[in-house]
């Protein structure tokens, strides 16, 4: 049986490495819909498996840190994110340093 949508995008989620982030449109690229962004953050959103599904590693195309429904919300999301290494850039994720380039 194939994996759904939203299984692939799970699976993409859970390959980000510690210290390394996605975009929601690259995770939509890497899951087979391009143009389902909005998807991949719904899906961030729903995620019952954190911390298994590290959904907090997820930002948008311009680095921003929206979105995230954990506890703490975003200042939790900065927290964890700066914990394990990611660079940001005032508010913003530097994704020149800091984006996973799946290989």
């Amino acid at each position: 049986m194939k994996n759904s949508f939203k299984d692939k995008v799970y699976e993409f989620c859970r390959a980000i490495p510690k210290g390394k982030v996605a975009t929601y449109g690259q995770i939509a690229r890497l899951a087979g819909k391009p143009k389902a962004g909005r998807a991949v953050g719904l899906f961030m959103r729903i995620n019952s498996d954190a911390p298994h599904t590290p959904c907090h590693r997820v930002v948008a195309a311009d680095g921003s840190l929206n979105g995230y429904s954990g506890q703490g919300g975003l200042a939790s999301k900065r927290k964890m994110l700066l914990k394990e290494g990611i660079i940001l850039r005032g508010s913003l994720v530097d994704l020149l340093r800091s984006q996973w380039k799946k290989s």
